[in-house]
């Protein structure tokens, strides 16, 4: 028995394939196959699209698939949404759908595109959110370059945006947010109610989710006197709390902790001024709640 799971082609693909090594699947893509090969032979890949992703898991084409809400709701599909994933093309945070407009625009709210034309990807979902604001206008779907389209083919954007460097590079400003957005490890409910392929699933989020949460995070390991662990657990702020252990002098712990990256280099000053010993940092793959 195999699970059928859907990778995301596109701009989350990279990310996504970066995610699964980190958990410890090896996945391998040939730029001229829509099958990348996975070091697990009980688990077929295929690349699609995220806006079809849904889809394709209603039907049972795929028994489960990484797709973003935002696809989720545009297309409608009835599917089981097994966890978050939070992370996108370069961050590890959700992104947004905004209404955009040139600059100089005197649009300042959705209720001045009354009558306007909108162009957008996420076309039914910016129906709905005119219709919620009492607002008529023509929704036009994009097939790319959105950004450039404002203010001679659309009067304004619905577009996803991590950063909104892109929309301010193309001179656009941000009116409001239409919807928040990240990735979701989705199911079929059929394959959900399968025992081997729920427990296949079920371990792969495990991995998947605990490799987003080692993201960021090193591992530090030290040795410290008695008299002075004190001292030293004041400097250390970790994932619980550290982990000590008794060293062969007892006069000496081991203390073994989780940190963020980006604290270490003000934290180890900090350790050595407690008299901590032997300080190792070491990089973290999955951290597993």
């Amino acid at each position: 028995m195999t699970l059928k799971l859907g990778l995301p082609k596109g701009s989350l693909e990279e990310a996504s394939i970066q995610l699964f090594r980190r958990a410890g699947y090896d996945v391998r893509v040939n730029a001229r196959s829509y099958f990348p090969v996975i070091d697990d032979e009980e688990i077929e890949c295929m690349l699609i699209r995220a806006q079809e992703m849904a889809r394709y898991v209603e039907d049972g084409v795929l028994d489960a698939g990484l797709t973003g809400r935002d696809w989720i709701l545009e297309s409608g599909a009835n599917v089981r949404e097994v966890t978050d994933l939070v992370y996108s093309k370069h961050t590890f945070r959700k992104v947004r759908w905004v209404l955009a407009v040139p600059e100089e625009s005197p649009v300042q709210s959705v209720k001045d595109l009354e009558g306007k034309v909108i162009a957008t990807e996420l076309v039914k979902v910016t129906e709905r959110y005119l219709a919620a604001n009492g607002v008529k206008a023509k929704v036009e779907f994009s097939w790319g370059a959105t950004e450039v389209k404002p203010p001679v083919l659309a009067d304004a954007i619905v577009e996803v945006t991590e950063t909104g460097s892109s929309l301010r590079a193309n001179g656009l400003r941000i009116v409001e947010s239409v919807l928040e957005s990240n990735t979701k490890f989705i199911a079929n409910h059929a394959a959900w109610e399968d025992s081997w392929k729920r427990a296949k699933m079920e371990t792969l989020v495990m991995l998947l989710k605990g490799a987003m949460e080692a993201a960021g995070k090193v591992g530090l390991m030290l040795n410290v006197r008695r008299a002075d662990l004190d001292k030293v657990l004041e400097v250390l702020t970790a994932l619980k709390r550290p982990t000590i252990s008794n060293l062969s002098d007892p006069d000496w712990v081991a203390v073994n902790t989780v940190i963020e990256e980006k604290t270490v280099r003000e934290i180890i000053p900090r350790l050595k001024a407690a008299n901590a010993q032997g300080i190792v940092e070491y990089p973290l793959n999955k951290i597993v709640l």
